[in-house]
């Protein structure tokens, strides 16, 4: 089982934030490795959501379709695997702090194939990349007017 965990302080509304990252089309914006995101279910964004994304992972092509297990709009977004190439489970939320926001994220996967035998592998690099997602978040956020 692979378990990372990040937080990250936004200068921005949790609002505004939560919102940015649950609309999954963003993904590729702020998330390395994404080439692709996209809604597959009528919105507004809801439990029961899905959407597809299409990556690059350790020079590897991956394509995940994913659903919205819990949603509480403003809060926190949940997501597990529908179909990919090993089940993982994204919970990110937001809670408001000073003048701004921090956003969590807790991204749970068991490797499996090829995955399996990269497991040490991953759960570093995965640490690394997730970290580095939510700085870049926080830069293009607070970069924005």
């Amino acid at each position: 089982m692979i378990k990372v965990e990040v937080e990250q302080f936004i200068s921005r509304p949790p609002q505004e934030v939560l919102d940015y990252i649950a609309n999954f089309e963003n993904g590729p914006a702020w998330q390395s490795g994404i080439t692709s995101a996209r809604l597959i279910t009528p919105p507004p964004l809801a439990v029961g959501s899905r959407y597809q994304q299409d990556a690059r992972f350790m020079g590897r092509p991956i394509q995940t379709t994913f659903e919205v297990v819990e949603y509480q709009p403003g809060r926190m977004v949940k997501i597990d695997t529908v179909s990919g190439s090993f089940p993982i489970t994204i919970t990110r939320a937001v809670r408001a702090e000073g003048e701004g926001c921090v956003v969590s994220a807790i991204v749970e996967g068991e490797a499996g194939g090829f995955f399996k035998l990269a497991e040490p592998l991953l759960r570093r690099q995965g640490k690394g990349s997730v970290e580095a997602d939510y700085q870049a978040l926080r830069s293009l956020l607070e970069g924005r007017a």
